[in-house]
């Protein structure tokens, strides 16, 4: 059985390899925390069911830590929602800033904004 753990097994090269990703989300797009997870194959020694558990909050974790040159506002829940950190007013006037619209419930139409790879 798979050793299902808190964080991955290296967490520097997760969090590269996350920062990689989104710096490809294209200006006026977004991408969910499970949709990067998706990218990225699950570390060793954990199951794919334990990864597709885990593997958005480690996003949320890379995303909290992420370099200046990272456009984090491009990411959001798979609600379309954004964070509700102190800095979601400004995640939200980022977002709106590259014509990204939000409904009358906060929420991103993921079915026009959401970036596919």
């Amino acid at each position: 059985m798979a050793t299902v753990t808190t964080s991955p097994t290296n967490r520097n090269d997760f969090n590269i390899l996350v920062w990689e990703i989104v710096r490809r989300i294209p200006a006026g797009k977004v991408m969910t925390y499970g949709q990067i997870a998706s990218l990225i194959p699950p570390p060793t020694k954990i199951s794919v069911q334990g990864y597709r558990a885990l593997g958005p909050r480690w996003v949320g974790g890379a995303m909290s830590n992420c370099p200046a040159d990272v456009p984090w506002q491009r990411v959001v829940n798979s609600q379309g929602r954004i964070s509700l950190r102190d800095s979601s007013n400004r995640q939200r006037l980022l977002l709106e800033g590259e014509g990204v619209e939000f409904n009358q419930q906060g929420r991103i139409d993921l079915r026009k904004y959401q970036f596919k790879v």
